[in-house]
């Protein structure tokens, strides 16, 4: 038994097991949960669309497959979430944009919702995202500001913001996110809980991204083991992505409980990033803790300069394909921020499109050939805590774009590494801190393993509920 006393502090991992041994049902985690929604959601705004109805369904059909004992998947009765970028049949995806419809038809599921609902998963509703998943927080036209669980003042991050506040209140337990530049690592840090980008290709995206060979999908959670039972169930091809890999071959995570003999190159700053002093501390600690299970650490950059420009000029041109899709009415109901860069990438030309390909490939190399002495890379996260939501930048900072404060996730979009971040401590005002992990490309194992047994040795402490700010 756990000696957790509440059904919202439940893992899946958990309430699986009290599943089979038919001690809790299906249908009374689904409507714990949709209460704590109902109670906790305007505090946050975690979820712009809760289909009770459908939720309450998939719940009831679970709980008879679990008296029967015919469970018709591995997430069986677990309650879900689905970015509101994510197609999933039944369900409104606006993309938080005032451009798209309300009408639907709502008849087709992406790879990830498909794949969900297969494994039994109970889809309790859609989380919220800024307009087309645009920025590093989340608030957009359509729904408004997504708020920080640990303080309902501050931003939760974006662009899985919504994802990232549900999963710190356990609302719902497990939930997809979508990261093209850091966007399921940075509400991670911000709030606490784990998520991991894997390996570009391993989780089949459709329709495609505009950000294509950026945009990776993935888990967001509270716990590591969570993570690794959603990648179980979605990480498989679906013909309908181009440009998804093969099947993985290999298990998510890998066995030992110790890190004896893992290669960690520790990077505080890259050499060019300012960090804040108390993350740098925590970061810093976290590291030793790896130390302390038997990695061999050693301090080094992994010495590039920084991708910023390669990276925008993909994500702009991708902006600019994305909003030439729309009609000049549809474009001025756009987030400004987003227009603003739309008509930068509209005036990239092929010559420096086809550069910056050039340049993120001989950074691949380079991460390639840092990997063949490094196991796995430690950063920060992020070099900053949450700042007031509502602002694409820290007030009173002299930063223009979002990318300026999350200079350690985006390379790893260029490279389509597998990150991941995962809690290493709170600053003095209470505020998360995440320990940023990266490994080679395919070595999601590596990512994960590290994760884990940091997560089991040094546990984190969660939320209930919001702290208004």
């Amino acid at each position: 038994m756990t000696d957790k006393t509440t059904l919202g502090e439940l893992t899946a991992v958990e309430l699986l097991a009290l599943y089979e041994r038919k001690e809790v049902s299906p249908v009374e985690v689904t409507e714990d949960v949709l209460a704590r929604i109902a109670q906790h959601n305007p505090a946050v705004n975690a979820y712009c669309h809760v289909d009770e109805e459908g939720a309450r369904a998939a719940a009831r059909a679970s709980e008879k497959r679990w008296q029967q004992g015919n469970p018709c998947g591995r997430l069986d009765g677990v309650p879900s979430s689905i970015k509101d970028l994510t197609l999933t049949r039944g369900m409104p995806t606006r993309k938080g944009s005032r451009t798209t419809s309300s009408e639907g038809p709502w008849e087709v599921d992406a790879p990830f919702s498909a794949f969900m609902r297969a494994a039994g998963a109970v889809l309790v509703g859609k989380t919220t995202t800024p307009e087309f998943g645009w920025k590093g927080v989340t608030d957009n036209p359509l729904y408004g500001i997504t708020r920080n669980p640990w303080n309902t003042r501050l931003t939760a991050g974006g662009s899985s913001g919504g994802a990232a506040a549900a999963a710190a209140l356990n609302l719902g337990v497990l939930h997809q996110g979508s990261d093209a530049g850091g966007s399921i690592r940075i509400p991670c840090a911000f709030t606490g809980t784990f998520g991991i980008k894997p390996t570009f290709g391993y989780v089949p995206q459709w329709p495609a991204s505009a950000m294509t060979i950026l945009s990776h999908l993935g888990p967001m959670t509270r716990t590591v083991e969570d993570s690794v039972l959603m990648l179980d169930c979605v990480a498989r091809p679906d013909a309908r992505d181009g440009l998804a890999g093969a099947a993985r071959q290999t298990p998510w995570l890998s066995t030992g409980d110790d890190l004896k003999g893992l290669r960690v190159a520790y990077s505080a700053d890259f050499g060019y990033v300012k960090v804040d002093p108390q993350i740098q501390a925590l970061v810093g600690q976290a590291v030793e803790r790896l130390a302390q299970l038997g990695a061999q650490v050693e301090a080094v950059d992994p010495g590039f300069d920084d991708p910023v420009d390669i990276f925008n000029t993909l994500w702009f041109a991708g902006a600019a394909r994305l909003l030439g899709q729309l009609t000049a009415e549809q474009r001025r109901l756009v987030d400004p921020g987003l227009q603003e860069i739309a008509q930068c990438g509209a005036g990239i030309s092929l010559s420096e499109y086809t550069q910056a390909l050039e340049a993120r490939a001989a950074l691949v190399a380079r991460m390639n050939a840092f990997h063949e002495r490094y196991d796995v890379l430690v950063t920060p996260t992020l070099p900053l805590v949450a700042f007031e939501a509502g602002h694409n930048v820290p007030p009173g900072s002299d930063l223009k774009q979002w990318m300026a404060w999350t200079p350690f996730s985006y390379p790893f979009n260029l490279t389509q590494q597998p990150a991941a971040s995962v809690p290493c401590g709170f600053t003095d005002a209470g505020l998360p801190v995440g320990l940023h992990v990266v490994a080679g490309r395919f070595a999601d194992e590596q990512v994960l393993k590290v994760c884990r047994l940091y997560e089991r040795h040094f546990p984190s402490r969660h939320l209930q509920v919001p702290v208004i700010g």
